[in-house]
């Protein structure tokens, strides 16, 4: 036996990812009784929310509706959870469907090759080769974050990070502080810096649509109803989703847009009282044409009399830093806010496909797949928050369905000995043509500035339909739909 031999891990199916998605699918293989392993690049589990960690941070989801729906937890403390607790549920979960004993950590995803040949995928990793043949790509879209490219950064000399890589050790104690960027995250750590910080500085190039949160404590006695009657937490989640599902789709009508337009517009003006403030945060664009926020205390924050808004950043000369409205400020740290690369998987340029092309070069910037679960050259390949997918609703709703498909995939390669499912070019096609064709006249689509749409021009992340619509799609795999090749 050679030595590379040796060092190849075989399998029935690797998991690449163990955030919330990655310990999903394991659950689900568990069940199916599939041999299976987890392969995660950091020390511990937890996905977005292990790398999340700045201050205040929480989900825009609530609680009883982000979570499995087999796995209810009925002690969040809170409607909406902060990330310790979310963290906390992941392991938590992980250990009681014992998941824990296939997850091997420390172990990063160099390359995944599919061997025609051998009808399997070769995984390079930085702990050896794994091969299987089939793999389910559990990456999270949220992941790889980004920092811009700003003229003079390198002449900084103070402290600077990215909001996703949070240095708990810096103290912000009466420090100048520029924030770069107004998406998600700085919306919730903003108002905490803003209490501590001497000076900060907003570098916003784009105003975002906040509405108010309607967050609140969950008592120790409604904690103890949902433990001894899960039917209510069951009942309360399906309200929840009933809820998101109506917004999703009053997002297509402009009357439903007006009205939640007028909301945020309330929102400015109970947080800004100074005239000019409110216009700098007022968005320019349709609301939801971006994500949707969520806060009580963002515009509060910004009418400080230790904040000032300005326009994006244009240049960092030392310590000093330039708007593009001529502004300029000093600082001694910089947070960056400016999110993740999420219209362009960079796991991507890590996939082979059977042509020898990555999935990267195929998608030319533009990513498409077959009910956002499989795509075009990798056969056997399965992706979770694929493109396509992303809705106003819980990340769960997706991930359920993508399992639900995924575990009708497998169950039938093992009833009827397929060897490779692959994806129908033309069913592939005609199917991103419906897709594109239903967000051409959506709000997501109406020309704002977002990571909805690609560098190319094309919405490759918005689900234009409902989520009962994608259950439904995902609910089973039918194999006359697929390239089928089955065992001599």
């Amino acid at each position: 036996m050679s030595e590379t031999e040796e060092k190849t891990h075989r399998y029935t199916v690797v998991i690449v990812g163990a955030g919330f998605a990655g310990i999903g699918a394991a659950i689900t293989l568990k069940k199916l009784d599939i041999d299976f392993v987890v392969l995660e690049k950091a020390t511990e589990i937890g996905g977005v929310w292990r790398d999340n960690s700045y201050p205040d941070c929480g989900c825009d989801v609530p609680s009883a509706l982000y979570s499995y729906s087999f796995a209810p937890n009925p002690f969040w403390d809170r409607l909406f959870a902060k990330q310790s607790q979310i963290k906390q549920y992941t392991h938590d979960t992980a250990d009681k469907f014992g998941v824990m004993p296939h997850v091997q950590l420390h172990t990063e995803l160099l390359q995944a090759q599919w061997i025609n040949d051998e009808k399997h995928w070769r995984l390079e990793t930085s702990q050896g080769q794994f091969t299987a043949p089939f793999v389910i790509m559990a990456c999270g879209p949220m992941h790889v974050p980004i920092t811009p490219q700003i003229k003079g950064m390198e002449t900084f000399t103070g402290r600077q990070f990215h909001s996703s890589q949070w240095d708990h050790a810096y103290d912000f104690q009466q420090q100048r502080v520029a924030v770069i960027g107004s998406g998600a995250s700085a919306i919730q750590f903003l108002p905490m810096l803003q209490k501590k910080v001497k000076q900060l500085t907003l570098f916003q190039r784009t105003a975002p649509w906040v509405l108010p949160k309607m967050d609140a404590p969950i008592s120790k006695n409604w904690q103890t109803r949902f433990q001894k009657f899960p039917l209510l937490q069951t009942l309360f989640r399906g309200l929840l989703y009933l809820q998101f599902e109506m917004l999703n789709s009053s997002l297509k009508y402009p009357f439903f847009l007006k009205r939640l337009q007028s909301a945020g517009l309330k929102n400015i003006r109970r947080g800004i009282p100074n005239p000019q403030l409110r216009s700098q945060v007022t968005p320019d664009y349709s609301i939801g044409c971006k994500r949707i926020l969520q806060s009580n205390t963002w515009y509060r924050a910004l009418a400080q009399p230790n904040v000032q808004v300005v326009s994006g950043i244009a240049e960092i000369q030392g310590n000093r830093l330039l708007s593009s409205d001529g502004k300029h400020c000093e600082v001694d740290a910089i947070v960056f806010a400016t999110g993740f690369e999420v219209a362009d998987p960079p796991i991507a340029k890590r996939i082979v496909g059977a042509s020898g092309k990555t999935l990267s070069s195929h998608w030319g910037g533009s990513a498409s797949a077959y009910y956002g679960t499989m795509v075009q050259d990798c056969p056997n390949l399965f992706l979770t928050f694929g493109p396509n997918l992303y809705t106003f609703s819980s990340a769960f709703v997706i991930i359920e369905a993508q399992l639900q498909f995924i575990a009708s995939a497998l169950k039938a390669a093992q009833k009827k000995k397929l060897r490779t499912i692959a994806v129908n070019p033309l069913r592939f096609t005609k199917y991103n043509t419906q897709v594109q064709v239903a967000l051409k006249d959506t709000v997501w689509n109406s020309g704002c500035s977002s990571y909805f749409i690609d560098k190319n021009g094309r919405n490759s992340t918005n689900w234009p339909w409902t989520t009962f619509y994608m259950r439904w799609k995902l609910a089973r795999f039918h194999s006359h739909e697929f390239l089928i090749e089955t065992a001599l």
